[in-house]
């Protein structure tokens, strides 16, 4: 296809959808859904939406029950036309690092394709959710007693330089399939940054850090990765997320409903601005992007893949630049003709 280049003087509507077609969403949370958590739309809406819009590939992620790859396989033949990934969320309900959870999830459904760290369920994630007491955020920890249980349970990568037996059974899992990529979750940085290099050592080819650990990050930080290999995920919810509104995300005690963390929980996002500066510091060539949607108070995906597509040609990123964060490397990421 063709594309008239847009410039400040020549505004196209239609381009936007244009660019739509051909587009992968690689975050998106498709359900099932906690009663505590409400989703938007179930898996099979989503991607007939998608699919309607001309998106090619769709990838779920379940940071409630942690595998996807199940979902993944009985959309795809629901709604043919369009490629569904899933994969595993390492989470307290699968038993934290378990290997026995990742071997299933590799052969389970479609299978997984990618291999994620933990959500609301890392250590640093948990020990900073929390709620407002007489007007003051309070973290659960320290509203809770039995919260303490959920810490104990939650999942951390050692910075004392050891390498537990369970984390390298995983890394070594992952590196046998190298069409399988490890996200690093929503870990802390010095997690994050440890356990790229963990990965890198054991011979995984495919590593993406999590849109939240990223904003957490420095922009030298980020682009120590970058030169390793590592690609840089971002998503709409960094700057267009309504935080604040009480979620469990993950817990179905609804009194553990996040009020002071939020999704993003990077105070470098104070909005798209700072969002696509470190894009544009750090180079188009290094990021993926999707939306992270699918919660019952956000857009749908495929309005959230516009909403992306549309502020980047506001912030005059050019087609190419487009399509290399939401076609080309996604692409390469699974596998997929270009």
């Amino acid at each position: 296809m063709t594309y008239l280049a847009e410039t400040s003087d020549n505004r196209s509507m239609e381009l936007p959808d244009e660019l739509l077609q051909g587009a992968i969403d690689i975050h998106v949370h498709a359900g099932p859904w906690l009663r505590s958590c409400p989703g938007r739309l179930d898996p099979f809406q989503i991607a007939e939406q998608a699919k309607a819009v001309g998106m090619r590939a769709l990838m779920y992620l379940d940071h409630t029950l942690g595998m996807s790859c199940g979902t993944s396989l009985l959309t795809t033949r629901q709604v043919p036309g369009i490629d569904v990934f899933g994969g595993i969320i390492m989470t307290s309900v699968l038993g934290g690092l378990n290997p026995r959870a990742v071997k299933t999830a590799l052969e389970y459904g479609a299978g997984a394709r990618f291999v994620h760290f933990g959500a609301h369920c890392t250590h640093f994630m948990a020990s900073h959710e929390g709620s407002y007491v007489d007007g003051k955020p309070v973290t659960f920890k320290d509203q809770y007693p039995a919260f303490q249980k959920e810490l104990d349970r939650s999942i951390r990568v050692p910075l004392d330089g050891s390498v537990p037996d369970d984390l390298a059974e995983i890394l070594g899992l992952i590196a046998e399939h190298p069409h399988v990529h490890l996200n690093t979750g929503h870990v802390s940085v010095d997690e994050a940054m440890r356990l790229a290099d963990l990965a890198i050592d054991a011979g995984i080819r495919k590593i993406v850090v999590a849109h939240p650990c990223r904003g957490r990050m420095t922009v030298e930080q980020q682009r120590k990765l970058a030169e390793k290999g590592v690609l840089l995920e971002g998503a709409v919810s960094d700057w267009m997320f309504h935080r604040g509104l009480p979620r469990t995300n993950y817990y179905v005690e609804r009194e553990w409903a996040d009020e002071i963390a939020g999704i993003a929980n990077a105070p470098e996002f104070s909005g798209i601005m700072p969002w696509a500066r470190q894009i544009r510091e750090i180079g188009v060539e290094h990021f993926i992007l999707g939306t992270d949607y699918g919660i019952r108070s956000g857009p749908t995906p495929a309005e959230g893949m516009r909403t992306l597509i549309s502020s980047l040609l506001d912030l005059e990123f050019t087609v190419d630049e487009i399509n290399t964060m939401i076609k080309n490397n996604p692409a390469r990421l699974l596998d997929l003709e270009p």
